[in-house]
């Protein structure tokens, strides 16, 4: 008699054979692919950190990821839970459960901080909080990642600094409960003090969800260092071409990108 497979046994989230290209107006020169057959499985839980070159396709992997309207998909699936995102727009992933930070966070004047989280968690979960119930559980978070409490009445990343934007990510990553976080170059732009301190809030969030997968997208091994992945992948014109540990970004550490361009 056969027997269900455990839950471990379905992916959290899967991307086979991933082409794609950016998108293009019509009437204009084609567009040359960039992501060029990308694999990659998360089961639930799992860290895994991709890392590559300029040019290797870290972003656009993370925007095609979400669905963004800036590259067409060519070939192959986005998996979330088993079920396939490939054509659904931004909003719809999002709804269902993946987020995205960006490496570089919008401005949105006139909107505060507490607004876009209400919004984004009532489509998000379907709760409409209060105003004063989601800023107590936005101060708790701001406590935990050295925000002060004001944070949240200022307009949307408008004269944040680097360090505040990303921390401001990682809030919204837990507030919003994610099943699967895709953290576009987190480390971009941020001195060592304020990378410790969003490392120290991805631990925390992953602390209150462990089922939660991560994808850290990242040109550095110091955000590594402090989030320790359980795989590492290497990006290199559009593909993965070798996996392993933390002793993957050890090595790329010490002999950089050339080396495993040769072997591709």
């Amino acid at each position: 008699m056969s027997s269900d497979p455990a839950p471990n046994d379905q992916p959290l989230f899967s991307v086979v054979g991933l082409r794609a290209k950016p998108t293009v107006e019509a009437g204009a020169p084609a567009a040359s692919e960039i992501l060029r057959g990308l694999d990659l499985t998360v089961r639930s839980g799992e860290v895994h950190a991709i890392m590559g070159p300029n040019g290797s396709g870290k972003s656009t992997l993370g925007n095609t990821l979400l669905g963004s309207p800036e590259y067409e998909m060519t070939a192959g699936t986005i998996e979330l839970r088993g079920v396939d995102i490939s054509e659904w727009s931004p909003d719809e992933r999002a709804r269902a459960g993946v987020f995205l930070a960006f490496q570089y966070p919008q401005e949105i004047p006139g909107v505060s901080v507490i607004q876009f989280l209400r919004q984004a968690l009532s489509a998000r979960k379907g709760i409409d909080l209060s105003v004063l119930e989601l800023r107590l559980a936005a101060i708790e978070w701001m406590e935990r990642l050295g925000m002060d409490s004001s944070f949240v009445d200022r307009y949307l990343n408008e004269g944040f600094s680097g360090g505040e934007k990303k921390r401001n990510e990682v809030m919204q990553m837990a507030i919003l409960e994610p099943e699967v976080a895709i953290l576009d170059e987190t480390d971009s732009g941020l001195d060592i003090d304020a990378l410790r301190i969003v490392a120290k809030g991805i631990h925390e969030v992953r602390e209150d969800r462990p089922e939660m997968g991560v994808v850290l997208i990242t040109h550095y091994q110091r955000l590594l260092d402090e989030v320790r992945p359980d795989h590492v992948h290497i990006l290199v014109d559009g593909r993965i071409i070798t996996s392993g540990g933390m002793e993957l970004a050890e090595e790329l550490e010490r002999s950089g990108y050339e080396s495993f361009r040769a072997g591709v």
